[in-house]
């Protein structure tokens, strides 16, 4: 039997049924069709999955989507404003943030909340709000200059 929701993802409301056990992450992929959000561990150990719900950075394999009714959820799909990247995903390309790119998704997430909180980090506090998230390709120096790179943009607190 499913379970009627309102979520606002990416300033879109979406109204669906869904079964109680559908995780945030397979609604977001799977029912809305954004396929930015990771699916890694599935045990929240990666942060690949990571989304901001409620202006808050959230593992989605960690919640249910039922949980998220009547929340708003933005996906890495959502930070781009009018076709500019956000600071952050800018910050990414332009400090070589990446590299194969699955963990990407979740590392800005993670990274756009931290900025709300902390404007300007250290390495250190970047380090620190980045401790959720898992990349097997980088040693994260790259993508801690690319959140410190951010931090000084304009645009950098939405």
């Amino acid at each position: 039997m499913g379970v009627p929701i309102q979520i606002r993802v990416n300033d879109t409301l979406r109204k669906h049924e869904v079964e109680p056990r559908l995780l945030l992450v397979h609604y977001l992929r799977e029912v809305c069709g954004l396929t930015g959000t990771h699916v890694g561990c599935e045990t929240s150990i990666c942060g690949a999955c990571t989304v901001l719900v409620d202006g808050k950075a959230v593992k989605s394999c960690t919640m249910f989507a039922v949980q998220a009714d009547g929340c708003a959820v933005t996906t890495i799909e959502g930070l781009a404003v009018d076709g500019s990247l956000h600071p952050v995903q800018q910050g990414f390309w332009e400090r070589h943030g990446l590299q194969c790119g699955f963990c990407t998704p979740g590392m800005i997430m993670s990274a756009v909340q931290l900025l709300d909180d902390r404007p300007q980090p250290s390495r250190e506090e970047i380090a620190h709000g980045l401790r959720g998230n898992l990349c097997r390709c980088t040693g994260y120096s790259h993508i801690i200059e690319a959140v410190a790179h951010a931090a000084n943009q304009p645009r950098a607190r939405r």
